[in-house]
């Protein structure tokens, strides 16, 4: 895991902010967080045993870190002191569920190659290395060269999205984006990637022409599509959910099917259990509490969603 920590900071408000707007919050919520944290987090509550690097600062901010990371049962060895200022970031919840953010990165960035390397062992012997975009791309490629060279998948969520690099690209077994995320892929590859499911089928296929093997695209309530290079598209539908809060539903699918594909399971299912992973989420309040247990999933799964989530029929 190669991984982001981030004191986040939330806030509920009726409707998403315009340019200039200042908004009365009906809630203020800061607890820790991070893409990289996030996923570590969730993919622990899913029973998978996570190792790996998060960058925090000598700060105020970073002593929130170590008792996150116990809290969470995660090894405290991950981290790494920077001199840097520890990441920060800022999240508007509309009453519909619907999100907006910004990340300052900070510490996050100063993770670099050099960190990686000592790891190499315990990166070639993971089942699936997995990294996100709020760290640079030196420790990312390093990670997944590695990785690559014995055999091992590599998961990329290349949000806040920018630009592939070559060495990233080259070292990425499967991406998986959003909607929005895969347009800008798409036009930074000089490609076009049309709404609804079958719509990143020409993206997927100039992807594969460099060496991509899976490319996921989330699409929240219309479900997930995963374009495979040697198989068939499988659309996932989404689970229905009376979204609380969304911030955190990326993380947890993409955690879920990390998971899912470390264990070995097909992709219809790897799929399945992030759709309703990300959709339990999306039912509670933050992130740190919201992502699911593998003993809720497992229910989920077994018929009990509607339960699990205050709805009928899954």
């Amino acid at each position: 895991m190669l991984g982001s920590f981030v004191a986040a900071c939330t806030v509920t408000v009726e409707e998403l902010p315009l340019p200039g707007e200042s908004l009365r919050a009906g809630a203020f919520l800061m607890e820790p967080g991070g893409k990289g944290f996030n996923l570590a987090l969730a993919a622990h509550r899913l029973g998978a045993e996570v190792d790996g690097l998060f960058a925090v600062g000598a700060d105020l901010l970073g002593d929130l870190a170590e008792p996150a990371f116990r809290r969470a049962g995660l090894d405290l060895a991950m981290l790494r002191r920077k001199s840097a200022p520890t990441g920060g970031g800022v999240g508007f919840i509309a009453a519909n569920g619907e999100n907006c953010l910004a990340v300052a990165p900070g510490a996050n960035e100063a993770l670099g190659a050099e960190d990686v390397r000592p790891l190499e062992n315990a990166i070639g012997a993971a089942d699936l290395c997995l990294a996100q975009f709020e760290i640079a791309d030196g420790p990312i490629a390093e990670a997944f060269a590695i990785a690559r060279a014995t055999g091992r998948p590599t998961l990329l969520n290349p949000s806040p999205f920018r630009p592939l690099s070559d060495g990233v690209l080259a070292a990425t077994s499967i991406l998986c984006v959003n909607a929005v995320e895969a347009e800008e892929l798409a036009e930074s590859l000089g490609e076009t990637a049309a709404p609804g499911a079958d719509g990143a089928a020409g993206l997927a296929r100039r992807l594969f022409d460099l060496g991509l093997e899976a490319l996921v695209v989330t699409r929240g309530g219309e479900g997930a599509t995963v374009h495979r290079a040697d198989g068939p598209a499988h659309v996932e539908p989404a689970f229905p959910v009376r979204a609380v809060d969304t911030l955190g539903c990326g993380d947890a699918f993409g955690a879920a099917l990390a998971v899912a594909l470390a264990e070995g399971r097909d992709w219809p299912e790897a799929m399945r259990r992030a759709a309703a992973n990300g959709a339990l989420t999306a039912a509670a309040p933050g992130v740190f509490d919201a992502l699911p247990t593998v003993a809720a999933l497992e229910l989920a799964l077994d018929g009990a969603y509607a339960e699990v989530v205050g709805l009928g029929g899954p």
